[in-house]
């Protein structure tokens, strides 16, 4: 039994969110996010997608929404898929948080997958509900190829855990604007095809 999933980062997004921390923050595209969307749609064109199932952020939606609406599949929210909440820290610019939070945000460059952000989540609470929920996928779409649209945090959380990484190396996996990964799970063991694929297409 062999089920592929296509993890999809959102595209670019506004500029109103450029230079912040946003997570829970309901930004949308960029034009130039919205046109990388189509070329990502375009790639993926000749797979057998069934569903795509998309993070209730509006980066994602939109994304999602451009890759369904190419292949007329349907498109279905899954809450656990969204990104990791920074609690205090959502809205503020880099400078900003180092600023009001010194110590919070030195341990944040240090140790990135340890921190628990203010009034926030940390790497572990996002990662074990994104495993819940991608174990969920996993059953009832088995068989089939499906597209997940979602973030950067998200993915790396996948990514780790097909490849058996340690919380500590999430970042070494280059997450782009609309970048492509492809987890295959055969008989219940994932591998990684693709790696952080079309993150550099011309924008067209």
């Amino acid at each position: 039994m062999t089920t592929r999933f296509w993890l999809v980062r959102h595209g670019e997004i506004e500029d109103s969110a450029r230079g912040r921390c946003y997570g829970s923050l309901d930004v949308g595209l960029s034009p130039n996010g919205r046109r990388r969307m189509a070329r990502v749609a375009e790639m993926l064109q000749d797979e057998p997608i069934a569903a795509v199932f998309s993070s209730p952020r509006r980066r994602a939606l939109e994304s999602a929404g451009v890759i369904a609406a190419a292949r007329a599949c349907p498109c279905e929210v899954v809450p656990a898929l969204r990104e990791i909440d920074f609690g205090d820290f959502e809205g503020l610019g880099y400078d900003e948080i180092a600023a009001r939070y010194p110590a919070e945000y030195q341990r944040w460059m240090e140790e990135p997958a340890k921190v628990t952000f203010p009034n926030g989540e940390n790497f572990p609470l996002l990662r074990a509900r994104v495993l819940d929920a991608f174990g969920t996928l996993a059953e009832q779409r088995a068989g089939e190829t499906v597209a997940v649209v979602t973030h950067g945090g998200v993915i790396r959380a996948l990514l780790a855990w097909a490849l058996g990484m340690p919380d500590d190396c999430i970042f070494r996996l280059a997450q782009d604007y609309g970048a492509v990964n492809l987890l295959v799970l055969t008989d219940g063991t994932p591998s990684v095809r693709l790696l952080n694929g079309g993150g550099m297409l011309p924008a067209g």
